[in-house]
């Protein structure tokens, strides 16, 4: 699936986590994978995520699973539900990804899908990822406001981030099939303009500094030699034993960079901090086989995340790494890169070990 009416390049000079865009009908001949009802059975599933906003009052959060008699209750009342993660279990929705993937993967977060009644909605606010914001049925009025900072006014909610002051600066309505692109801390607010409001948000992660180093130091940590000590062998002495002399202070700071400069334990670490499993463990696929034929296609659990590095050769799959080379590194890229692949009896054993590994993990299986 590629999107129409818009140009990958142009978008990423101009626009990408930098100003809106609003892409008419970039899904023509639209058709919503989803019904509202299968969204609503989504929603009372015990492990999926799942938020109600009840708008008709002010704004009240109220957290999944749900069951028939909560819908029921929300007769005459504004409301939105909102479904994260709806790609892992749908894979109609998850192949919407495939129009995206000029985003490199690691960066792709989920597809959270929502639906609205008219009027509905989750109030202005502004997120700290990038977002696209395609129509699935219905209509759905969207206004863009300020660019935000860590210092705009919000209203008092325990659960959510309403904006205190929110400028609208445009708006459109969005039918089915069109795409609004918002990039970071842009503030915006969408109103449900019919009564079968459904929006699929295509999310984007991006790692804060302090998530980076917090995670970065847990797993050093974990791996460190405790009996490392710092040592001054050679000391000549110092005038004025209070202080902690600049020779000290060298060795102290070469102590601690030694250990986060090392740039390919850092990568390694990477492969596995950004593949990780968002939900816990892989959704179990229920066409899985472990036996492949020759000539089944190869499919990936929509659940789970597959990275690379070192031109394939150290692959990373829910945060488990894989040591991958030649025939194997190659395989490793193409099942990154999702393109189709197929089952070979003339596949090395080196490729077929992997992809037994693979299918036992329930990250792949057969068609």
């Amino acid at each position: 699936m590629t999107l129409h009416n818009f140009d990958v390049g142009n978008f990423l000079k101009h626009h990408w986590q930098q100003k809106p865009l609003l892409i008419r009908d970039a899904i023509p001949n639209w058709q919503s994978p989803l019904e509202p009802d299968e969204l609503a059975g989504l929603a009372c599933e015990e492990d999926i995520e799942t938020r109600l906003i009840i708008s008709s009052d002010g704004y009240e959060m109220r957290h999944g699973p749900f069951d028939g008699d909560q819908f029921a209750a929300l007769e005459n009342k504004i409301y939105t539900l909102l479904v994260q993660a709806v790609d892992h279990h749908i894979p109609e929705v998850s192949a919407l990804l495939n129009a995206f993937r000029f985003i490199p993967n690691w960066r792709i977060d989920d597809v959270m899908v929502s639906y609205a009644n008219e009027g509905g909605g989750v109030g202005a606010h502004y997120d700290q990822y990038d977002v696209f914001l395609l129509q699935g049925l219905g209509q759905r009025r969207w206004q863009i406001g300020q660019m935000c900072d860590g210092n705009t006014a919000l209203l008092p909610h325990d659960d959510l981030r309403l904006m205190a002051d929110f400028q609208v600066k445009d708006e459109w309505v969005l039918s089915a099939g069109d795409i609004l692109y918002v990039p970071p801390m842009i503030a915006h607010n969408g109103i449900a303009q019919s009564d079968d409001c459904m929006t699929y948000s295509i999310g984007f992660r991006a790692p804060s500094q302090y998530e980076l180093i917090s995670h970065y130091s847990d797993y050093l940590l974990d791996n460190m030699q405790a009996d490392m000590r710092y040592q001054d062998a050679g000391f000549h002495g110092q005038d004025n034993s209070g202080a902690i002399a600049e020779n000290s202070i060298d060795r102290l700071h070469k102590m601690i960079l030694s250990k986060i400069s090392d740039k390919a334990d850092f990568a390694h670490w990477l492969g596995k901090f950004v593949s990780a499993p968002k939900y816990g463990e892989s959704h179990p696929s229920d066409i899985m086989a472990h036996n492949m034929q020759n000539g089944d296609e190869i499919i990936r659990n929509p659940a789970s995340r597959f990275v690379y590095t070192d031109d394939g050769r150290s692959l990373y799959v829910d945060g488990i790494y894989y040591d991958c080379t030649g025939e194997t590194a190659n395989f490793a890229k193409a099942l990154c890169s999702y393109v189709a692949l197929i089952y070979q009896d003339s596949m090395s054993d080196d490729v077929k070990t992997l992809i037994q590994k693979l299918c036992t993990q329930n990250a792949i299986c057969s068609s």
